[in-house]
């Protein structure tokens, strides 16, 4: 073993280098989080009658309803609307985390990671 090197881990990396790369990683992830929590991703339905806008921590921030679809005789078609537009914003934002977070880990999946 050379001096000052550490130990050698399996494929010839030795262990300071491989906390030095987690230590990144975990920077890198936390600014990552970070900046998802500040995002804000958006779905309509019905042409853009239903509008919903979902933050990167997935929580709602607005829901936006064209009053052409507020309608006292249908209220289920304006539930069905705004139940779709939800969960679309909600995908849209999970992928578009996901995608980031897979740039960081290198494609590994890390339970516990949004």
């Amino acid at each position: 073993m050379a001096k000052g090197r550490g130990p050698m881990m399996p494929g010839g990396m030795n262990m300071n280098q491989m906390m030095k790369q987690v230590q990144k990683m975990q920077a890198d992830m936390q600014k990552l989080q970070e900046e998802a929590e500040k995002a804000t991703y958006e779905a309509s339905a019905g042409g853009g009658a239903v509008i919903v806008k979902v933050s990167g921590k997935k929580e709602i921030i607005s829901i936006n309803l064209d009053p052409s679809v507020v309608d006292p005789e249908d209220v289920e078609m304006l539930q069905d609307l705004i139940l779709v537009c939800v969960n679309e914003a909600m995908r849209t934002a999970e992928e578009a985390v996901s995608k980031e977070m897979g740039k960081v880990t290198g494609g590994m999946n890390i339970p516990g990671l949004f």
